[in-house]
């Protein structure tokens, strides 16, 4: 897909949501209760994200972006959060199905309970786009995602960058995501695409690669703790699948004096992880403008409303293959951005943050220096 500039793709109004919300990398309390509608009047579009816990994308993000988008297209939109929980994904999608939406929107826990949601609400004459995370075996129609296997290629070429100047046979600790998450899966095979190649030449020792399942933060943190001491505390590099890993790991490597030293990996462009990036504990994160994703699935949503598949298939030009379903889903892919503390005036630039979210009082050094105000 097209590349496009972050000056160019800022949703002022969208953002602005997105900013008033955003917290930390951690549960922002909720969000299981329905947004405000709109004027009532457009076709019912229900939208299940997936939890709070593991990271603020989905409240802070997702959910005042989608309902911004939904509406300006028109649409009368009911976002709700699972929290994490299987079954109340369920009970929300009936609530949804029973109520008469036109489209359901899904971000899933999990591959099962997604394609189960799908099956269901099809039955039902419901048209379903799949957001931000595929779910395998299922049977949604649509897509709505960033490149993640290129989301990988941008933290092993990162990675790889920040371990230039390691000797030979460098300790590497992978921390991975969810191993029922495909998004996972993309951004590991994106990292190794990179990063194979140095493990088998020896420039690399991978230590262990870990998946944690449900993005648990705190498992996280436990795991690599336990990795660590099992290799007698030696660790040169770690590769993190997110910022709230990340965070997780930069705790522990603070506990032994080694952050700062140790280059870690991210993703998302929290305002957590971008601090940790100035402050030098954390490498890089890669942006994905979730604006530009809460737009496609609206869009997608409103010809689907319309029953204008011709204009959904145009929208969704890309395709992601379904190795589970041996299926290929139409799709929109965006593009994701490689952040390093030189670029992060970037994010901010964007409108994605506010300087004032990441300049604080152990990060207004590197702001000053970087011109972010």
């Amino acid at each position: 897909m097209r590349s496009k500039s972050l000056a160019s793709i800022a949703v002022a109004a969208g953002l602005a949501l997105a900013v008033s919300a955003c917290g930390a990398n951690t549960s922002s309390g909720g969000g299981s209760t329905k947004t405000n509608s709109g004027s009532g009047g457009g076709p019912k579009v229900g939208v299940i994200l997936p939890e709070t816990a593991s990271s603020a994308r989905w409240e802070g993000f997702d959910k005042p972006l989608l309902e911004a988008a939904l509406k300006k297209e028109g649409l009368d939109p009911d976002i709700q959060n699972a929290q994490g929980d299987v079954q109340k994904f369920s009970t929300l999608a009936d609530g949804m199905i029973n109520a008469g939406v036109k489209v359901l929107i899904i971000a899933t826990p999990n591959s099962e309970v997604g394609a189960s949601v799908a099956k269901k609400a099809q039955a039902q004459g419901i048209q379903v786009i799949d957001y931000d995370r595929l779910n395998l075996g299922g049977t949604s129609s649509y897509y709505v995602s960033f490149d993640n296997v290129k989301v990988g290629e941008l933290q092993g070429q990162g990675f790889a960058d920040a371990m230039k100047e390691k000797p030979q046979g460098a300790n590497v600790i992978e921390i991975e995501g969810a191993p029922t998450d495909n998004n996972a899966t993309l951004f590991h095979q994106g990292q190794e695409k990179v990063l194979k190649p140095l493990y088998d030449s020896g420039k690399l020792k991978l230590v262990q690669s870990q998946p944690i399942d449900n993005w648990d933060n705190q498992k996280g943190g436990q795991v690599f703790e336990q990795i660590l001491t099992s290799n007698g505390g030696k660790v040169d590099g770690v590769v993190a699948a997110n910022d709230g890993l990340a965070g997780a790991v930069i705790t522990i490597l603070k506990k032994v004096g080694l952050n700062g030293k140790v280059p870690v990996t991210g993703q998302d462009a929290t305002p957590d992880g971008l601090q940790a990036v100035l402050r030098g504990d954390q490498y890089m994160t890669v942006f994905k403008p979730i604006n530009l994703e809460a737009e496609g699935a609206a869009k997608l949503a409103a010809a689907l409303a319309k029953g204008d598949t011709a204009a959904a298939d145009a929208l969704a030009s890309a395709k992601e293959k379904d190795p589970k379903g041996s299926r290929d889903v139409k799709s929109v892919l965006l593009t994701p951005q490689l952040i390093t503390k030189a670029n992060v005036k970037s994010v901010v630039d964007a409108g994605f943050v506010k300087a004032s979210d990441i300049c604080v009082a152990d990060t207004q050094a590197a702001c000053t220096e970087l011109g972010i105000k």
